[in-house]
């Protein structure tokens, strides 16, 4: 029998940019093909387009995504993705376009070609490229986001993108539950740190929220427009939270693409109750009138590298009776970091220090170190370990826990490395 293939072209051993080849004699595919968001988008190694038969997509977050529209650019590809990732991967790419597009190779065009060619898919259905069979199971990581399980030559392997075992509010958490397998690819973004454990941590939130909209300030919560928006309404929402909400930028979109897709929520009835009690922003009037009401706004983006939070940290962060909570995980170097850390962002154009009080929530999308070394004692049969997705020696530190303390064999692959099965 000849051998499987598997190839490493990004997100190994850095967040980003994440693409895996598998190849058997007659067939490759691509599992998910990134972009690396730094001022100019990084792209995975380069890939023959005509050396693919397809690209599997587990969740719509850009360095997952952000790259395949290069597969449109002479030819037509079969991307696979479920029905929600598909939608929400649309607006992504094209806000990524809107933004970035002087340093990309591809446009509008290319985009529209990759969602004529995208072929949906339920979870736990198993479908067929090739010699290669898949089938998507929850990833529990944000609403739509897939792993990926897949036969071919006789080998099972597991590819758990970004994942998560924990419910939320908005999703029920990852099963690891898979039979024997004979490789893992796994990430490790959060490898080295645990997080906080989610009643509190909603508990705490809610309270700080709250303290702050009595005394009459108003609270600013940058987040993710897709996944972390909607479940921060969900968290006020479950814990009765009675001040007006506002949700701006992409958080409405994504948020309403969520609502037609309910059948990937935990709780349908909540989601849909939460986002119709909040006030949308409609456009600048309402957002100038927002930054002055006593309550919560929740707006994207969560690092506050761009969208409407920005406009709003520049006004609410000039009162002492306000905040700025962040509740998504925040890059050296971006001015979500610089705020954590130094107090300061951009108010009238010029870095200041912040005067309403700063704070930051672990309502992470990702399983902590201890999650992800349950999911790893569960997985059946002798499997490869292969970590990716983490940064600052994350890869080898999961891969090296998995060597000596279960006795897999483990790799923490560098971008190129090619295995056989």
């Amino acid at each position: 029998m000849s051998p499987l293939q598997l190839g490493f072209l990004g997100g190994t051993r850095e967040v980003g940019r994440i693409a895996i080849a598998v190849k058997t004699e007659k067939t490759q595919v691509l599992l998910d093909y990134g972009v690396m968001l730094n001022h100019t988008p990084g792209f995975p190694m380069h890939i023959p387009p005509k050396d693919v038969d397809a690209i599997i997509l587990t969740h719509s977050h850009l360095d997952h995504s952000g790259a395949i529209p290069i597969f449109y650019m002479h030819g037509k590809k079969p991307l696979y993705a479920n029905k929600l990732t598909a939608e929400l991967n649309q607006v992504l790419i094209s806000d990524f376009i809107h933004l970035s597009s002087y340093y990309l190779p591809f446009e509008y065009l290319e985009l529209k070609s990759m969602m004529r060619n995208s072929k949906h898919v339920d979870f736990d259905t198993e479908e067929k490229i090739g010699d290669i069979k898949f089938k998507f199971l929850n990833a529990g990581h944000i609403p739509g986001s897939t792993q990926i399980l897949i036969e071919a030559e006789g080998k099972r392997i597991l590819y758990t993108s970004d994942f998560n075992v924990v419910d939320t509010r908005l999703l029920e958490g990852a099963k690891m539950d898979c039979g024997d397998l004979d490789a893992v690819i796994i990430e490790s973004t959060y490898a080295n740190e645990e997080h906080t454990e989610r009643q509190q941590l909603e508990k705490d939130f809610v309270n700080e929220v709250t303290d702050v909209v009595e005394k009459g300030g108003t609270a600013l919560v940058p987040a993710f427009g897709v996944g972390r928006s909607q479940e921060i309404a969900c968290v006020l929402a479950a814990h009765h939270f009675e001040y007006p909400i506002t949700l701006d930028g992409m958080a409405r979109e994504a948020g309403r693409i969520i609502m037609n897709c309910k059948e990937f929520l935990r709780d349908p009835k909540q989601y849909v109750d939460a986002l119709h009690s909040a006030d949308w922003i409609e456009g600048w009037r309402d957002r100038r009138k927002a930054a002055k009401i006593q309550g919560v706004i929740i707006s994207p983006a969560g690092m506050l590298k761009g969208g409407p939070a920005v406009f709003y940290a520049s006004k609410i962060g000039k009162k002492t009776h306000n905040a700025i909570f962040l509740v998504s995980y925040q890059i050296p170097g971006t001015p979500g970091k610089q705020l954590l850390e130094r107090g300061i962002c951009t108010i009238d154009g010029k870095m200041r220090k912040v005067k309403a009080a700063v704070a930051h929530f672990d309502f992470s999308s990702h399983c902590g170190a201890s999650q992800l070394q349950e999911a790893l004692k569960k997985l059946g049969g002798n499997p490869k370990i292969y970590a990716v997705h983490g940064a600052e020696r994350n890869c080898e530190l999961l891969a090296k826990w998995a060597r000596s303390e279960l006795g897999l064999e483990a790799a923490a692959p560098k971008a190129g490395d090619t295995f056989k099965l």
